[in-house]
């Protein structure tokens, strides 16, 4: 089960009286639109937690995802090992890998297979775990600028027209920190060389997003997003649905990309 901490969405603790729990809610969707991505993660926190009834089967969901995640946390992220399909290549198992090899690379990598090996779509499947619990950050207004951040960067970093690479490329890496920009590199190299060939375009659009986990420096944003992909062999974009968790760092007063994983096609 996947259980998002809509505490940590409002920043707020989870013994909040209901008052502190509805001042941190009007707060978190000031001034934003019905149709923004926050709005709606912001108030679906705030529906849940201001009616003691749906709060307690929260609670008591809550609770329930807590022993999983603490048994989890022990194992080191290079023995994880997830329930999905085999990588492209022989390596390790799908899920989250160690930084030298992570899961959105292998999924940046099956665009570019499937035009040769033949076109196929896929619907990725839910995240299987809560994430680590963290302290709420200083602020709902940092944690919406995270929010904003991460829905902001995932369309440049996840998306790229064959037509104009290196601009592409260029708007990607304002978006992440020097560490992920190396593999971001590594993984684009491998794009750049074949892009051309296939006459591939990649799009992203943000259907939703909510907020994972958190902590003054640090927030893990869950994008839900459609990638529509044409290339000369399917010139109708087939689309692509995929759950990506941004690890974003605060840098400075802004939000930077520090990490990425997403769920690989079943």
């Amino acid at each position: 089960m996947s259980t998002v901490d809509l505490y940590a969405v409002l920043g707020v603790a989870r013994d909040a009286s209901t008052e502190e729990i509805r001042t941190a809610w009007t707060a978190a969707v000031a001034g934003l639109g019905p149709t923004d991505p926050s709005f709606r993660v912001f108030n679906q926190a705030g529906e849940v937690l201001l009616d003691p009834a749906r709060r307690a089967r929260y609670d008591a969901e809550l609770a329930d995802a807590e022993p999983e995640t603490a048994a989890r946390v022990d194992v080191p992220a290079e023995v994880e090992v997830a329930q999905a399909a085999p990588p492209i290549e022989p390596g390790p198992p799908a899920g989250r890998l160690p930084r030298g090899v992570p899961t959105w690379v292998l999924a940046a990598l099956l665009v570019l297979t499937l035009v040769v090996g033949g076109a196929a779509a896929f619907a990725a499947g839910p995240i299987g775990r809560a994430l680590p619990d963290r302290p709420a950050p200083v602020s709902a207004a940092a944690l919406a600028d995270a929010v904003r951040s991460a829905e902001s960067a995932i369309v440049p970093v996840l998306s790229y027209d064959y037509r104009h690479l290196d601009e592409d490329r260029a708007a990607a890496l304002t978006r992440m920190t020097d560490d992920f920009a190396k593999d971001y590199r590594k993984t684009f190299a491998i794009i750049e060389d074949n892009a051309p060939t296939t006459k591939t375009v990649v799009k992203v659009e943000v259907l939703a997003s909510a907020v994972a986990s958190s902590s003054p420096d640090r927030v893990d944003v869950l994008l839900f997003v459609n990638r529509p992909t044409t290339n000369k062999a399917t010139p109708k974009a087939t689309v692509y649905r995929d759950q990506v968790t941004l690890e974003m760092t605060r840098s400075g007063d802004r939000w930077l990309v520090d990490d990425m994983h997403t769920t690989l096609p079943a």
